[in-house]
């Protein structure tokens, strides 16, 4: 795939990125260079390849999903400087 110097100009200008007429020339040919490798990975087939997150297949332990530490909202709050009904009294910051 072949990308302009237009196209490079309207990437560098989204980006925010101030490049010269040499620079604009350099980025054509390796952004053209870089979708044309993109091309041929999309020729690669992965049907058979399963999706993973890692290199190294590796087993998460499971643990059950219950609840150890709830019912402190007392013991929480009571070293706040000031706290109402269980919950954590502040000063209002905004008029």
């Amino acid at each position: 795939m072949h990308v302009d110097e237009a196209t490079v100009r309207r990437i560098a200008r989204l980006a925010r990125i101030k490049i010269t007429d040499e620079e604009a020339k350099g980025l054509e040919a390796e952004l053209s260079g870089i979708l044309d490798w993109v091309e041929q990975l999309k020729q690669v087939d992965t049907d058979a390849v399963e999706p993973m997150t890692r290199v190294v297949g590796q087993d998460l332990k499971q643990r059950a999903d219950v609840v150890t530490d709830g019912e402190k909202a007392a013991e929480i709050v009571a070293n706040a400087p000031m706290a109402d009904d269980n919950f954590f009294v502040v000063p209002k910051v905004v008029e």
